[in-house]
């Protein structure tokens, strides 16, 4: 039976937003989105063509974002090893064992991270737009900042257009999320403008403390020995997902973890860039996820 249901589900003390679509006897999905993104983040249509392969998909928001719980980082500092275990507590709070699971930028490493320490719980990896988990890229831009020349073990640091933004310290709004969804989204596949900003819309209409999803970029800072652990460990069969545009991580990232991950299969998306709102991109996406 075919259903789209919310449901709040407990990561410790903290309550974590979820909604299942589809029939719950299908081979079950775990959506998990980026830094700062609320589950609603992943366009209905991308859940939609998931269905219809055949899967039951979870999205949710994270801790700090949408309608989950949000946390005093000063009191209750937390890494992505923290929000990894919140996506274990979204499968047991579905009374799942395992998922195919897919996640997009720093959800990738969210997944990157589940491959590898709690490898049976993932039936299948789909990294999208993303980096290896445990790579620090604040050297490589502070270098590329100064016009020094890259390390050998630097990845390309994000575009002109995404730093000169960031760094216009533009006020937080939809407008200005609006701006930034145009720049994640690159200039060679058309911006679905109304739909990201309706999205948008609602993202900051549900937020229980816009602000606290900040407390994401802290986290992400936070790099310790397991994220250092090695992808080669990972035996998930595996499939990266990157834009030959994106804006953040450019297409060297991708291929990074390609390279790190046994037998991962790379599929690079012409005109792609951070994000899913372009028009049929969402469909595409959704057609590539490994189930």
């Amino acid at each position: 039976m075919l259903e789209t249901r919310e449901r709040f589900v407990p990561s410790g003390p903290l309550r974590l937003w979820t909604e299942r679509s589809g029939d719950p006897d299908d081979p079950p999905v775990l959506l998990i989105m980026g830094s700062a993104a609320q589950g609603i983040t992943c366009p209905d249509a991308l859940v939609d063509r998931l269905v219809a392969r055949g899967a039951q998909v979870i999205r949710f928001d994270h801790r700090d974002t949408g309608r989950s719980s949000t946390v005093d980082f000063e009191e209750h500092p937390y890494t992505l090893g923290d929000l990894a275990r919140d996506c274990l507590a979204v499968l047991d709070g579905y009374g799942l064992p395992a998922a195919h699971v897919a996640g997009a930028s720093m959800g990738g490493m969210l997944g990157q991270w589940l491959a590898v320490h709690e490898p049976a719980r993932v039936l299948s990896l789909t990294v999208i737009g993303s980096s290896p988990m445990g790579y620090d890229p604040r050297p490589a831009q502070a270098r590329a900042r100064a016009g020094e020349p890259p390390a050998p073990d630097d990845l390309p640091p994000p575009s002109p257009a995404f730093l000169a933004h960031v760094a216009a310290g533009l006020p937080r709004g939809v407008e200005s999320d609006v701006a930034l969804f145009r720049v994640f989204n690159g200039t060679v596949r058309p911006f679905d403008e109304p739909g990201a900003r309706a999205m948008l819309e609602l993202a900051w209409s549900r937020a229980v403390d816009p602000a606290a999803a900040g407390n994401h970029d802290r986290a992400c800072q936070i790099v310790g020995a397991d994220l250092r652990a090695p992808l080669s460990s990972i035996t998930a069969p595996t499939t990266i997902l990157h834009g030959d545009q994106d804006p953040v991580f450019p297409l060297a990232h991708g291929q990074a973890l390609a390279a790190a991950i046994p037998g991962a299969r790379l599929h690079v998306v012409p005109g792609m860039g951070h994000i899913f709102f372009s028009p049929g991109l969402p469909e595409e996406i959704a057609d590539l996820v490994r189930l």
